[in-house]
């Protein structure tokens, strides 16, 4: 009997300890409301930020300039598209690089003739005759210890050297029209703003030489980024 009572008093005081810790749902909803209120009172509203017209990037590319039309330039003139495009520095460097390349074919072919032709007077034993210029009758006599085998390799080399140039001139060409339709390509179709910059320069390259203490010095051309 007493075991019954004991058990049922503890029995009474889990239940009352557990409507004690019940939460006053009613009460929390109401304060939780009222603060949903306030915070929409006293909260600044969220604006979202637009761009000025300061910050905004301005595109302008000039339709009416052409790529084709550089292109065809400079394949009819050198530099022509170059100056289409109003890059006249460019120009004194397509020709000087022309008018060297050219002063080589120049250079290899005389000498090519020449040694050709003493080349064949050797081979044949023969002697200069009154149709040869003095300039090859003097190689002539320079070259009468030389073997037929040695000038042989000297017109094989000079003929070669000539047409490594030529090859330079074809070279050239095509790049000048290609730098000429790109550029204006860039002109046509892009606008650098102020976030990005490009920029083509000529400049001066000095670079010891491998053996000795001398500096070798060269034209180059310099591009230069800039990214902001």
């Amino acid at each position: 009997m007493n075991r019954h009572f004991i058990i049922l008093c503890l029995l009474i005081f889990f239940a009352g300890t557990a409507c004690a810790q019940k939460i006053d749902t009613a009460k929390t909803t109401r304060k939780d409301s009222l603060n949903r209120v306030k915070d929409s009172i006293t909260s600044k509203p969220v604006i979202p930020k637009v761009l000025s017209k300061k910050n905004t990037k301005k595109y302008n590319p000039d339709s009416t300039h052409s790529p084709g039309l550089a292109f065809k330039r400079s394949a009819i003139i050198p530099g022509w598209g170059q100056l289409y495009n109003h890059r006249w520095w460019k120009v004194p460097i397509v020709y000087t690089g022309l008018g060297l390349l050219g002063s080589a074919i120049i250079y290899n072919q005389k000498y090519y003739k020449q040694y050709l032709r003493i080349y064949n007077l050797k081979r044949n034993a023969q002697q200069p005759d009154d149709g040869d210029s003095a300039e090859i009758k003097k190689l002539y006599s320079d070259l009468a210890g030389v073997s037929t085998t040695a000038i042989e390799g000297a017109v094989n080399g000079y003929q070669r050297n000539m047409q490594l140039s030529i090859l330079g001139v074809i070279g050239a060409w095509g790049i000048q029209m290609i730098d000429a339709y790109i550029d204006a390509k860039f002109i046509h179709s892009y606008t650098m703003d102020r976030d990005l910059s490009f920029k083509v320069s000529p400049g001066i390259n000095a670079s010891p030489l491998y053996a000795g203490g001398t500096m070798a010095v060269m034209p180059v051309i310099k591009l230069t980024f800039t990214l902001k």
